[in-house]
């Protein structure tokens, strides 16, 4: 196991009815701004258990986040802060409204075009303080300092990070995702399962605990994905997927151990360019990723196989296959296609997506840094 230095300060308030606990996170004596997406919030009751929490308190809203929230949307965010006030935020949505309430939270104090944040990876030095109301499981954005802005007008999509941004609390109602669209959580499940993924097959460390930490929440998803779409009021499935998602990228099982992250880096380009769904480009890139990469990754491969798919017969070759295709059909059986094909993209399509990889530096990714624009070539062509 690597060295490693582990702080997580976001406290987590999990269960039914935790709302009510709003009103005490936040000091009184601050002007909160409410930010979040398309507007669901307020058909699925969750605006306004937020507006009875914060009854006491002085405060405003901001919505119309995207799904990959846009660098342009957040300055306007940005705008209205800094005219009217506001000295806390409040994120209620899913990843993408977290993603960008942290950005808001970080422009909203810096010194400079916030732009450069994402572009050269300016320092973050300070930034508001901000809490998450969490109505989607997947990215686990609420209890981590990392996330991912849109720029629209260069057809990017770009990371950014900063110890000032984790959130100083969450709240978790498995029971505020119970309206949310099928495409929106089979989208989330299979966003958790390969941030967990990520930071679990690469190659052993002895790291016996991360392991198992990381198989039990794959088999957890794997377990309630399917039943979280067929029985979707199921409290004891939503809250094991929530708490899944949150528990597959809060840094906990990423500690001490080696990260790949290609597939995901592999994935921003396909939905800056092609529009896609971040769920539907890990479901289609992870099974083709295996499939290149099987000889570097051949120990937890077969560890994979064995302690999350229960695959212990027949030879080392043929226990791969079945955990790549296990792999593949549990992704299908969400409703998720894992071919380009199906997204209308071919193989026409691949040389300009190489080519954003190379613009934006990605050309040594992996936990080797073999991952070469050859290699995603490669992978690509596998996922047609």
């Amino acid at each position: 196991m690597y060295n490693f230095s582990f702080q997580n300060p976001t406290r987590l308030i999990f269960g039914e009815g935790q709302m009510a606990r709003l009103a005490s996170e936040i000091p009184k004596d601050k002007k909160v701004l409410v930010i979040y997406g398309g507007g669901s919030i307020r058909k699925n009751g969750v605006y306004d258990q937020v507006s009875s929490a914060l009854s006491e308190h002085e405060w405003g809203e901001f919505g119309g986040i995207e799904p990959n929230p846009g660098f342009h949307t957040a300055m306007k965010a940005v705008e209205k802060i800094k005219a009217e006030g506001f000295d806390f935020l409040l994120a209620v949505g899913g990843g993408s409204v977290a993603d960008a309430t942290k950005f808001i939270a970080a422009s909203a104090c810096f010194d400079g075009d916030p732009l450069h944040i994402l572009s050269k990876g300016a320092r973050i030095r300070a930034a508001l303080p901000l809490g998450v109301v969490l109505t989607l499981p997947a990215t686990g954005s609420e209890s981590n300092p990392n996330g991912v802005m849109t720029n629209y007008d260069t057809h990017e999509k770009l990371a950014f990070y900063g110890r000032r941004l984790f959130p100083q609390f969450a709240i978790l109602d498995p029971t505020a995702t119970y309206s949310l669209p099928p495409r929106q959580v089979a989208n989330g499940i299979i966003d958790a399962y390969v941030h967990t993924v990520e930071q679990y097959l690469t190659f052993p460390v002895g790291a016996d605990l991360q392991d198992r930490f990381a198989e039990g929440i794959l088999r957890t998803l794997a377990d309630n994905g399917p039943a979280a779409l067929s029985d979707p009021e199921n409290y004891r499935v939503r809250a094991n997927v929530m708490w899944s998602a949150t528990m597959a990228l809060n840094g906990l099982i990423g500690s001490g151990v080696p990260h790949d992250w290609s597939t995901h880096f592999i994935g921003h380009e396909l939905t800056a360019l092609h529009n896609m769904d971040h769920g539907q480009t890990l479901a289609v890139i992870l099974p083709a990723m295996m499939a290149e990469k099987r000889e570097q990754k051949r120990e937890k491969l077969l560890q994979y196989a064995s302690e999350v798919w229960k695959i212990n017969d027949g030879d080392e070759e043929g226990r791969i296959d079945q955990a790549i295709e296990a792999t593949r059909a549990f992704f299908e059986s969400l409703g998720v296609s894992t071919r380009l094909s199906s997204y209308g993209i071919k193989q026409q399509h691949i040389p300009a997506l190489i080519e954003a990889l190379e613009k934006h530096n990605m050309i040594a990714l992996g936990e080797h840094q073999d991952v070469t624009p050859e290699i995603s070539a490669k992978v690509l062509h596998r996922c047609l």
